[in-house]
């Protein structure tokens, strides 16, 4: 282990690409209207009422959330953003957005709260912004370039400090270093930003001096392993996730502490407190290391690989179960003392900012906000009474993939050999992981042993002799153990070595493929057998492929789609002699027609006639943002920018094919498909019926066509009824009366109708006379006599006696049609008193009437259920 400074490790400062004029140029647009108002946002938004400012990708918003308040103070849209990963970076006084679907920088001015600056970058991983008080750094971890920027004017700082490509991590520890991880060299290095003058940097002379400090670089691993990178309080801690170790790197000292991981592990972005998380994924285990290299492991409940780095927050480890929506909250001793559970599945990102810890869903409507005394808090970002309206809800995550088959990992792919002076270079293409991330290649050949990174794949074997010939072998290790080996070509290292190509270009095509082209390289008196060529992007490098030409089309599928790649080609001549590596190339995205729409659905839609609704979950990108979505459904064709739409025209009760692609700069993808039918009139079918005298019952059933259907009954001469779908009563129909009902079901698409014929039953009277208990009272009614008496029946409404037609004995069952207004008759003591002007008419000698205050109908002797003559 060594430090020193970038004096006596040139090599390390000024290897390596330049980041591009047009990223530099992009960034510092992007951030330019955010500074020039800097002076109000300290007074007006500065974030020191512990605020944080999370990431909502369905509805392509920017939300502050108050930690003290648990609630969302501020909402700013940004445009052409919806369901893209985006990466916020923020400290009190500056805020800055960079989409990786597009590439596209945007900058949100504090003191206004509007986005103030928008423009593009390359698209996908590979270049960050970072940010410490007023401080602000581009990190081109692909070029390998870090460049510091003047947050008030926005110009370069000085000459950027060049490592060689594919450097990693690219964040600021406490006390304001920027930590920068070389896995090709096995360092790491601290920049500290230079110090500003009193003006701005571009008023400054040429030739003022101000560049960052000097760099100190410290070996925290051997060159060609994996690591990654969590900024401390003060310094900076390494994961070397090719030898299992994390390396702890403070106050100039480098503490390495051996973890018993059986996988890969993860680190996050920044550590706070004493304790580093080491989270491994496949173990759902996390290794709790502290300052003196003590080790506390503990087991994050669930099943699954899909944990976040765990983040120490307060005395606690905080670790995301993407898989369920979950976060686990374990003590320093590694027990579980909560777990937060989230309503919805997918990336969850953990920060603590303020003294709190924000817990972010970017794809849902929910954050949560946890303090320093561990009091959990939801925060709905959405929240109506800031602005604008609940989007629609977020499709459903697509099943997980089922777990395969866990094994040894296979035998490397295309071991080959180059030799150099005294070394030789020993590449390879991956091997199968067999179901188990694999943690390290071994490389083993003229009496050495190498570990090499599972993401870098090509090593460096020096100490060679000339003119003696070797061979080297190479096998993957995972979970599962050491897989079989597979061994190189045969090379004799000398020094009589070509010239690498003076140049590389690098150029992503439609379809998924890269060609990289470079001019013929010098054999220096040798013959160019050919060429080597190694993809570089963040912290890894890795072989492409090999061509005899001075071009390669690496194939599609090969390098990952949205990540930003450089090349470098080494020259192999015909005695098996390689040349150094070639200048690095331009950066590139690979990227291919988007995927397939996951989970498409079609239904109909239930209140408009000839319509459907069709939904899905996004496609996979594939380096390029999704533009828009072709739904052709049944023939009709539109274009939409969202997940999902409603289609008409299409016709009642019609079935209809439902096809979906999704379209980038590539083209239009694979097309999902599913079907649906449009809402048909409805049918009905009546099952029976029954009657009173007075009301009737129809009881049916309803084939909705797929629709809301509502019913009614009816019939000629009386209001319709409307009723449930299943049985409908009408009242106030004539008693012995045929009738014919027609059913009615509607809904959007029209109607549907059946007929039932009822005949309500006929309503019977009783003739009612009672004697009373004195003198004539107690024979009046025992038969007729002259003069009045009761249950006397006539031919009109009124007691006349040559209308007279008879007499019916007491307890005379009449049937009865309707009733009419006539003569009041009063019954007396005969029939409890009842008196009435209403007469009804019955079946006695034809059709004649009887006063109603000597006929007591059945049935509770209600004279409103007649109907009126």
């Amino acid at each position: 282990m060594r430090a020193s400074t970038d004096a006596a490790r040139p090599r390390s400062r000024f290897r390596g690409g330049l980041v591009t004029i047009a990223t530099v140029a992009a960034l510092l647009a992007a951030m330019g209207l955010t500074v020039l108002g800097l002076g109000a946002a300290d007074n007006a938004v500065a974030s020191y009422d512990a605020s944080s400012w999370l990431w909502s990708a369905a509805r392509s918003e920017l939300a502050r959330v108050n930690g003290v308040t648990a609630r969302v103070d501020t909402r700013v849209e940004i445009p052409a953003a919806r369901r893209h990963p985006m990466q916020v970076t923020q400290t009190d006084r500056l805020l800055i957005l960079r989409d990786l679907n597009t590439g596209q920088v945007s900058s949100l001015d504090l003191a206004t709260l509007q986005i103030t600056a928008t423009t593009r970058t390359t698209p996908g991983l590979g270049v960050n912004v970072a940010l410490h008080e007023d401080a602000a750094f581009v990190v081109d971890a692909v070029q390998g370039v870090v460049r510091q920027l003047d947050p008030r004017s926005l110009a370069p700082v000085g000459e950027p400090v060049r490592y060689p490509p594919g450097i990693t991590g690219g964040s600021f520890d406490g006390e304001g270093r920027l930590w920068i991880a070389v896995p090709s060299e096995g360092t790491v290095s601290a920049i500290t930003a230079a110090t500003l003058p009193s003006a701005p940097a571009s008023a400054a002379p040429a030739g003022a001096g101000l560049s960052p400090k000097q760099v100190e670089t410290y070996d925290v691993a051997e060159a060609s392993h994996e690591l990654v990178v969590s900024t401390l309080d003060d310094g900076v801690a390494v994961l070397d996730r090719t030898a299992g170790t994390l390396v702890r790197v403070q106050r100039g000292e480098v503490r390495k502490t051996p973890l018993p991981m059986t996988a890969p592990g993860a680190l996050p972005t920044r550590t706070s407190g004493p304790l580093v998380p080491v989270t491994v994924a496949d173990e759902r285990k996390v290794h709790a290391v502290g300052a003196g290299g003590e080790v506390r492991a503990f087991t994050v409940p669930g099943a699954g690989d899909r944990l976040s780095p765990a983040v120490a927050w307060a005395n606690r480890f905080y670790c995301a179960d993407e898989a369920t929506g979950t976060v686990y909250s374990f003590d320093v001793n590694g027990q579980l003392v909560d777990t937060i559970r989230g309503k919805a599945t997918g990336p969850l990102e953990l920060e603590v900012r303020e003294n709190h810890l924000f817990i972010n869903a970017p794809d849902t409507s929910t954050a949560r906000v946890v303090n320093d005394k561990h009091q959990v808090r939801e925060v709905d970002k959405y929240a109506n009474d800031v602005l604008g309206g609940d989007p629609p809800p977020a499709p459903p995550p697509p099943p997980p993939p089922k777990k395969p088959k866990v094994g040894k990992p296979s035998a490397p792919r295309s071991v080959t050999a180059a030799a150099g002076n005294a070394q030789a270079r020993v590449s390879w293409r991956p091997a199968a992981a067999n179901g188990a991330q694999i943690i390290r290649y071994v490389v083993e050949g003229a009496g050495q042993r190498h570990e090499v990174g599972a993401n870098q794949r090509a090593v460096e074997i020096k100490g060679l002799t000339n003119g003696e010939t070797y061979r080297f072998s190479v096998h993957a290790v995972n979970a599962k153990g050491a897989g079989p080996e597979r061994t190189s070509n045969p090379v004799t290292p000398t020094a009589a070595v070509p010239d690498p190509p003076a140049s590389v270009t690098a150029q992503e095509r439609p379809d998924g493929t890269v060609l990289v082209r470079w001019p013929a390289a010098n054999g220096q008196g040798n013959t160019i057998a050919k060429y080597v060529v190694t993809a570089t992007s963040a912290g890894a490098n890795a072989p492409a492929g090999e061509s005899r030409k001075t071009e390669l089309v690496v194939p599609a599928g090969e390098l990952e789609y949205g990540t930003q790649y450089a090349f470098t080609v080494v020259s192999v001549n015909d005695k098996g002699a390689g040349s150094a590596a070639s200048p690095v190339s331009n950066t590139v995205v690979p990227y291919a027609a988007p995927g397939q729409p996951v989970g498409l659905r079609a239904s109909t839609v239930a209140n408009q006639p000839g319509t459907v609704s069709v939904q899905w979950s996004p496609a996979e990108a594939n380096g390029r943002p999704v533009t828009k979505y072709l739904v052709d459904v049944g023939g009709r064709s539109s274009e939409v920018t969202d997940t999902r739409t409603t289609v008409s025209g299409l016709g009642n009760g019609q079935n209809v094919t439902v096809k979906v692609k999704a379209v980038n700069e590539a083209g239009p993808g694979p097309e999902a498909t599913a079907t649906a039918r449009t809402v048909a009139e409805p049918r009905v079918t009546v099952t029976g019926s029954s009657a009173t005298a007075t009301a009737a019952t129809v009881t049916f059933t309803v084939d909705a066509g797929g629709g809301q259907a509502s019913c009614s009954l009816s019939t000629p001469g009386e209001p319709a009824k409307t009723g449930p779908c299943s049985s409908i009563t009408m009242s106030g129909l004539a008693p012995g009366t045929k009738y014919t009902f027609t059913v009615t079901a509607s809904n959007a698409a029209g109607e549907g109708t059946a007929t039932r014929a009822q005949t309500t039953d006929a309503l019977y009277g009783i003739a009612t006379c009672n004697n009373g208990p004195d003198g004539d009272q107690r024979t009046y009614c025992d038969r007729e006599v002259d003069g009045r008496n009761g249950n006397e029946i006539f031919s009109v409404t009124r007691q006349d006696n040559d209308r007279q037609v008879g007499w019916a004995k007491p307890g005379t069952r009449l049937k009865a049609y309707c009733k009419k207004q006539g003569e009041n008759v009063d019954s007396w003591i005969y029939n409890n008193q009842k008196q009435s002007t209403w007469w009804v008419q019955v079946e006695y000698s034809g059709k004649n009437y009887i006063p109603w205050a000597w006929l007591n109908l059945e049935g509770g002797d209600n004279i409103n259920v007649l109907p009126t003559c």
